[in-house]
């Protein structure tokens, strides 16, 4: 935990490597210290079926999936983080949003749980 589903256009990786984004993500949310840095899984989905607005228009949208316990705060400035990271290494992108959702934590549960 956390983990940040990157959907895509797939132009975008012809912008900018997947190892990349995904690096730029993980390093990003890893400099909030709100997570262990052992802890953060990203990955990254390129679609090249979708509609935007009746348009084609490239687009990044980033599900952040995180534990429950961090603040309003906390949680804003790990989107805004992120969002300005990605506008920096993609300009001209015209789509490129976050949101955030957590998990609770009385029905999370993984393999070393159990």
């Amino acid at each position: 935990m956390p983990h940040f589903v990157i959907d895509c256009s797939e132009n975008i990786l012809k912008i900018n490597s997947p190892e990349n984004i995904m690096q730029k993500v993980y390093d990003t949310a890893a400099s909030t210290d709100l997570f262990d840095i052992g802890d953060i899984k990203v990955r990254i989905n390129p679609f090249e079926f979708y509609n935007i607005g009746n348009t084609k228009d490239d687009f990044i949208h980033i599900f952040a999936n995180i534990m429950e316990g961090r603040t309003v705060s906390q949680k804003k400035n790990l989107s805004e983080r992120i969002i300005t990271e990605l506008k920096l290494m993609f300009p001209n992108v015209p789509i490129i949003s976050i949101n955030i959702r957590d998990f609770e934590k009385a029905t999370y549960c993984n393999k070393s749980m159990v």
